[in-house]
């Protein structure tokens, strides 16, 4: 079924969204998901001489590359990605009733997670997706629109994935990033939100 992959891209890409916007204004200005910006303002502060600020842009790609890894290695076990999926739903979960006064460790933690995310389902229909990071998929949602106005003679450009999933997860991002925004004005655990879409995207 078509819509099920659907559904699971765009919920992962509000998660991501959210996780985005709680730790960016809650964790001092630096992303959870969002790895192009951590290295755009790490390499600003390495240009103005703001050594300490960089490390703080730098360090949560450490953590989500481990946790890319180890999404990667509990797949090659069990191939299962409900498995790295609810992993961090629990990580995010817990997260959420701890104090974000420790600001470095928690963007450590949310980045960690996303790693996770970013590993754990990458096909969606036999579509290849990003659900942390939005950029490639806006440029191939601009391939998609222009082929399906102008299609391209077969065989000369390579097939794009569908552009609705493709505009559902960049959509999915703006709500996440949104809803985040909004979350930490009306909830008091705005984490907690992610956690639970990650548990609707495992039972899907």
């Amino acid at each position: 079924m078509v819509v099920r992959p659907q559904i699971q891209a765009t919920l992962l890409t509000i998660i991501a969204g959210i996780s985005d916007a709680v730790g960016y204004i809650t964790m001092g200005g630096v992303f959870a998901a969002n790895m192009t910006g951590n290295t755009v303002l790490a390499g600003i502060a390495l240009s103005e001489g703001r050594y300490p600020d960089a490390g703080r842009h730098l360090t949560p790609l450490v953590a989500f590359f481990i946790g890319a890894m180890l999404a990667r290695l509990l797949l090659r076990l069990w191939n299962r990605p409900m498995i790295p999926l609810l992993l961090e739903a629990v990580i995010i979960g817990a997260m959420a009733f701890l104090p974000i006064a420790l600001e470095e460790p928690a963007v450590l933690v949310l980045a960690f997670a996303m790693g996770l995310q970013a590993s754990a389902i990458t096909q969606f229909g036999g579509v290849s997706v990003s659900t942390v990071v939005v950029t490639s998929t806006l440029a191939r949602t601009a391939d998609a629109a222009l082929d399906h106005l102008w299609p391209a003679e077969a065989g000369k450009l390579p097939v794009v994935a569908t552009p609705r999933l493709l505009m559902l997860t960049w959509i999915g991002y703006l709500v996440g990033a949104v809803a985040g925004g909004l979350l930490l004005h009306v909830v008091a655990w705005p984490l907690l939100v992610p956690a639970v879409l990650l548990v609707i995207v495992v039972l899907l």
